[in-house]
């Protein structure tokens, strides 16, 4: 089977590192994510990833608690690093060659992040990790991973979440919410639907980048996606 999407940028929030924990990083987790990313690089799409922090820290939530907002989010820029170098360790045993860039620089651990190089990596067959979000404050990473996808001429963004799409109501919460399979980007903006951040989508749209949002957990799903098959809930262009 051909694949559609030869580059993809994959936004994992940190709650998906959790896994059944309340808190931290699940190791069984991580092992499967890692190989269902080594499925999809083995069948030759180039993998980028942005990966968030929440499971360890959450700069707004730092910044209600008193804290100041740039400090908290900065705090958080760390957390998403954190959880950088522990997806990097899974996905090198299993076999794949794995870069994490950084937009703040921390030489030691990470490499700092040059759109070029990056390029680069994932046309020698790396996976490559952004982490750090923006390197500023008041960006969250899913504006970072918008960002990131455009820089690097993605195909496509997929939202790796708990859910298996786009609902009109949280549906962990509400019985009659009703998922939603296509979607234009003017609609998620203007009806204020919690996909992704405004300025996150607003990037996508400029840049003609599909969103699709999936559920992670389920077994096979990313491949399915990169496949092309009707997975999730998909976001571009125009209402259908």
């Amino acid at each position: 089977m051909e694949i559609k999407y030869e580059r993809i940028l994959l936004k994992l929030s940190g709650e998906a590192l959790q896994g059944n924990k309340n808190y931290g990083i699940d190791p069984e987790f991580l092992r499967r994510l890692a190989k269902e990313i080594k499925r999809v690089v083995e069948l030759g799409v180039e993998v980028a990833i942005v990966i968030g922090g929440g499971n360890i820290f959450r700069g707004v939530s730092g910044a209600t608690q008193g804290m100041d907002r740039a400090t908290a989010d900065y705090m958080g820029m760390l957390a998403t690093v954190i959880n950088a170098l522990a997806l990097q360790d899974a996905l090198e045993k299993e076999g794949l060659h794995t870069r994490v860039l950084t937009a703040i620089e921390m030489r030691e651990i990470a490499e700092p992040y040059i759109r070029r190089r990056a390029i680069r990596h994932l046309e020698k067959g790396r996976v490559v990790i952004f982490g750090a979000g923006t390197g500023n404050p008041f960006f969250t990473t899913d504006t970072a991973a918008a960002l990131r996808a455009a820089e690097i001429n993605a195909d496509v963004l997929l939202k790796a979440t708990k859910v298996d799409g786009i609902y009109t109501a949280d549906p962990l919460k509400d019985k009659n919410a009703k998922k939603l399979d296509k979607l234009s980007y003017k609609e998620v903006i203007t009806n204020g639907i919690k996909v992704m951040d405004s300025a996150a989508v607003s990037l996508c749209m400029e840049n003609n980048i599909p969103i699709v949002v999936f559920d992670v957990r389920k077994p096979g799903n990313l491949e399915r996606v990169v496949r092309g098959e009707a997975v999730g809930s998909l976001v571009e262009g125009e209402a259908l």
